[in-house]
């Protein structure tokens, strides 16, 4: 018999509102992204919350946000799109909680923010910012620490 120790906040138990992103792979030609994206208008279900484009030369890849990650999965997977999933934090910033308190808690805490873009939502006027962290978990803990608020993808109506 093995003793495990209890469930504590940086354990297991916790984990922060998160959303998930996908990052769709297209050719770079034109038109692709209008494409994409229109794969979405007529699902009354799936709303985009946020997006970006990377590109090269070849390919792009687009990071999508939306309001319910299974439909938007069904729908690129029927449409045969490649994509991966990764699960990013919303932040939602106020006064005395910006952009540049938010890294600099982070920093504090010697977390990496890899990639980070605005979320076209506006909650009380307040802008959000999606963002991809080594640690989902411990940058979640912080932030609710510091009084930033949180969005899950129900909070992205």
């Amino acid at each position: 018999m093995s003793l495990q120790p209890p469930e504590t906040e940086q354990g297991g138990a916790y984990a922060p509102p998160s959303v998930r992103q996908f990052g769709v792979f297209l050719d770079n030609k034109v038109g692709k992204l209008l494409e994409l994206l229109q794969l979405f208008d007529d699902k009354a279900e799936l709303q985009l919350a946020a997006f970006s484009v990377v590109d090269s030369s070849d390919y792009a890849v687009v990071r999508l946000i939306f309001n319910n990650a299974d439909a938007a999965r069904v729908a690129l997977r029927s449409h045969d799109y490649t994509f991966s999933e990764t699960d990013l934090l919303v932040v939602e910033l106020s006064e005395g909680r910006s952009l540049t308190n938010l890294c600099l808690h982070l920093l504090g805490a010697e977390l990496n923010i890899r990639f980070a873009y605005p979320v076209m939502l506006r909650r009380e006027e307040s802008p959000t910012v999606a963002i991809a962290v080594d640690d989902l978990t411990l940058a979640g803990q912080i932030l609710l620490r510091k009084r930033f608020r949180l969005l899950g993808e129900e909070d992205l109506v």
